[in-house]
């Protein structure tokens, strides 16, 4: 009888079977997916699951669940964090804070998180997870990301944790000169991520470097695909 394999096993096979053959080959963010625990940030009833190929529901904590609320799959959280490149002294906005795992990933390689969360359950549960790991430079705020910013706050990065239809224009006028933000776009099958880097004042540089697909965040308007 095969002995039942550990967590660490179980985290050693999820970044050298899933997270590396996806071309994320950083050696800094395959460390840092080795040392956060991302079974922590799990909801009780699926923690079996978080090292497994899949998007996991978070309908358990949610206040009121909508379908689609899921903790995005290892390769793809890994993904985007490679290719956005973010700094020590960057600030980020994260749109969906869900369990919270994202916003860990993220605080570890920024100086400030702010993440934005519609469902105030998630909200709580993202909070609570990211206060019991030790995590002190997120702000998990409850409110909906597909609401127009306040004037004022600009970001080095800005993350959607899930897909949308098409870029939203005004989260781009909340980028810093330089800044970039990640979004997984389109609609199902096959669906791509969007890096766009504000490289000056309305000039921008975006890539589509490879397909996903990932589950709709809530209250962004559908249809037509964005072209700049």
């Amino acid at each position: 009888m095969n002995p039942t394999p550990t967590l660490e096993r179980l985290r050693f096979n999820m970044i050298e079977q899933q997270i590396r053959p996806w071309d994320v080959l950083d050696l800094e963010i395959l460390d840092l997916l080795a040392q956060i625990r991302r079974e922590d940030y799990v909801p009780e009833a699926h923690r079996a699951l978080a090292f497994f190929d899949m998007e996991i529901p978070l309908e358990g904590v949610s206040t009121a669940w909508e379908p689609g609320q899921c903790m995005l799959s290892p390769k793809v959280e890994a993904r985007m964090l490679q290719d956005l490149h973010v700094k020590k002294h960057e600030t980020v906005l994260e749109i969906g804070a869900g369990s919270g795992f994202m916003a860990a990933l993220l605080a570890h390689r920024a100086a400030q998180v702010l993440s934005l969360e519609i469902d105030p359950g998630l909200a709580a549960f993202a909070a609570a997870n990211l206060r019991r790991n030790g995590v002190t430079n997120v702000e998990v705020r409850h409110a909906d990301g597909a609401t127009p910013l306040a004037s004022g706050p600009t970001f080095d990065v800005i993350v959607l944790s899930g897909s949308v239809a098409r870029i939203p224009q005004g989260l781009l006028g909340s980028l810093n000169i330089g800044g970039r933000l990640a979004a997984v776009v389109g609609d199902e099958p096959m669906m791509r991520a969007h890096f766009v880097t504000r490289t000056g004042e309305g000039k921008w540089d975006v890539l589509q470097p490879w397909d996903t697909v990932a589950p709709r965040l809530l209250n962004f308007p559908a249809p037509s695909r964005f072209n700049f």
